[in-house]
């Protein structure tokens, strides 16, 4: 099982999630909700602020992937959407996502309060 580590109180992270669900064939993903407190980050040593900032993914292998390449293991698994994870995989195409991707990313997550309290929070830990 695929386990996907996204934001639940961000409205656009829950929007595309929830999406993902409806069209995800059964019994190939876990979601997880960061903000709803789960051993599982704990075991991987993810940093809930981490999690929070950008998406992760532990593939079937038990191997970590974020940001964009956690995006192509969820649409390498949805009907439809692998035409998208291999496009998004090329180096140059892959580059440009990683850069626009983390730049969002960034932005939403000093945006957001519960982030920001996320954040705080590591720093004391």
């Amino acid at each position: 099982m695929i386990n996907v580590f996204y934001d639940g109180k961000c409205n656009l992270c829950s929007k595309e999630i929830n999406y993902y669900k409806k069209v995800a064939p059964g019994g190939t993903f876990n979601w997880q909700d960061v903000n709803i407190k789960s051993n599982t980050l704990i075991n991987y040593e993810i940093k809930t602020s981490d999690a929070l900032k950008i998406l992760h993914v532990i593939d079937n292998n038990n191997k970590l992937h974020k940001g964009i390449d956690a995006f192509i293991v969820i649409w390498k698994n949805l009907k439809y959407w692998n035409f998208l994870a291999k496009l998004a995989a090329l180096p140059i195409i892959k580059q440009i996502l990683d850069l626009l991707y983390i730049s969002f990313a960034n932005w939403r997550f000093n945006r957001l309060t519960h982030c920001v309290i996320a954040k705080e929070n590591d720093k004391k830990l």
